[in-house]
């Protein structure tokens, strides 16, 4: 039996910019039209968020906030050295970026070559802004895929009656999503280059809101105007454990050495009605805590969407893949570190599952 690392980490891409960019985010989405206007009054901050806006608009909480997420991301780099997986399953989503109209798959497995380059900051959220490393959009950066792992990953999923598409490229965007590019860059945030192959499996995070969103905040900018029905929804909990279940058995059963981790942030401020899209759901981010500390993950199983994304909680999609994956396997978490913020949009959560 293949030896499996698991891991959960967070792709935010707060991170990949400045301080002054990172603690300007906040104002810029408190600042949205469609946000309840006692926003605006300081009044009627909690004390944690008026603690972090400071008397610079959070310059300084940035920088404390960067580096204590640094902290996680290095220690989560010696883990994977360490273990030195043949590959790692990077779980995330697409927020409009190479799936568009055309098609919006629940979920793909890409299998790409083993050596290939990105303009990273040529193109997406990033695009036109200066970034924490100081690099340009004419930069280059080298990845690593891993087809044949994505072969086994594909046919191991098709043969448990699993409908799983797969790409061998991208369709829209000449670069993956940045949920698995900042995933790999922050890994390697001391630029000592990043040898470890990646397979990217994605999950339709933002589900029915996606095209309307634009994958990111659209709906506290325009109005949304119904056409029709609701577009189709996410893959709820049930089928993304179902799907990591099938994906532990496959890699259990394969001759390769892996890594499955799920990277998201938890509960996201901007898309969370339970706060006004304000601020995260720090009562579901806690509970959901609490159940992966003490490996119930049939609560995660059980969560109905509705209440998913009333929590802010779409991108953590990802994680349920993962736990259904570590369910399978037998495994409960060691949490590195659990962080709430007012003012960085979402909370985070460091994992580490480690091999029997």
């Amino acid at each position: 039996m293949a030896d499996i690392l698991g891991i959960g980490t967070t792709h935010y891409p707060g991170l990949a910019a400045t301080d002054e960019g990172l603690s300007g985010l906040w104002q810029f989405l408190i600042n949205a039209p469609l946000i309840d206007a006692k926003w605006q009054d300081r009044a009627n901050w909690p004390a944690g968020m008026i603690e972090e806006v400071g008397n610079d608009q959070g310059l300084a909480a940035a920088g404390r906030y960067r580096e204590r997420m640094w902290r996680n991301f290095r220690r989560q780099r010696q883990a994977i050295d360490e273990f030195e997986p043949d590959f790692i399953v990077i779980i995330a989503d697409d927020q409009y970026e190479n799936f568009k109209e055309d098609i919006i798959p629940p979920f793909c497995v890409y299998g790409l070559d083993d050596d290939f380059e990105q303009a990273v900051w040529a193109h997406g959220f990033m695009a036109g802004r200066d970034n924490y490393w100081g690099e340009t959009a004419d930069d280059r950066i080298m990845f690593h895929g891993h087809r044949e792992g994505a072969k086994c990953i594909a046919t191991g999923l098709l043969n448990r009656g699993v409908p799983m598409p797969y790409a061998y490229r991208t369709l829209h965007s000449p670069t993956l999503a940045h949920g698995f590019n900042y995933t790999a860059l922050y890994l390697d945030l001391d630029r000592r280059g990043f040898p470890h192959p990646i397979v990217p499996l994605h999950v339709n995070c933002f589900g029915s809101s996606v095209i309307s969103s634009g994958g990111f905040a659209r709906h506290l900018f325009e109005e949304q105007v119904p056409d029709g029905l609701p577009d189709p929804p996410a893959p709820n909990p049930a089928l993304c454990h179902e799907v990591g279940a099938k994906l532990a058995e496959t890699l259990a059963e394969s001759p390769y050495r892996c890594v499955i981790m799920a990277s998201s942030s938890w509960s996201h401020g901007f898309l969370a009605s339970n706060t006004g899209y304000v601020l995260p759901d720090f009562e579901s981010d806690r509970t959901m805590l609490d159940a992966l500390k003490r490996g119930d993950y049939a609560y995660w199983r059980s969560r109905p969407l509705d209440e998913i994304e009333a929590a802010g909680h779409h991108e953590m999609l990802n994680w349920h893949v993962l736990a259904g994956a570590m369910a399978t396997l037998g495994r409960t978490p060691e949490i590195c570190d659990y962080v709430e913020t007012f003012i960085f949009q979402s909370d985070k959560c460091f994992a580490v599952f480690p091999p029997d």
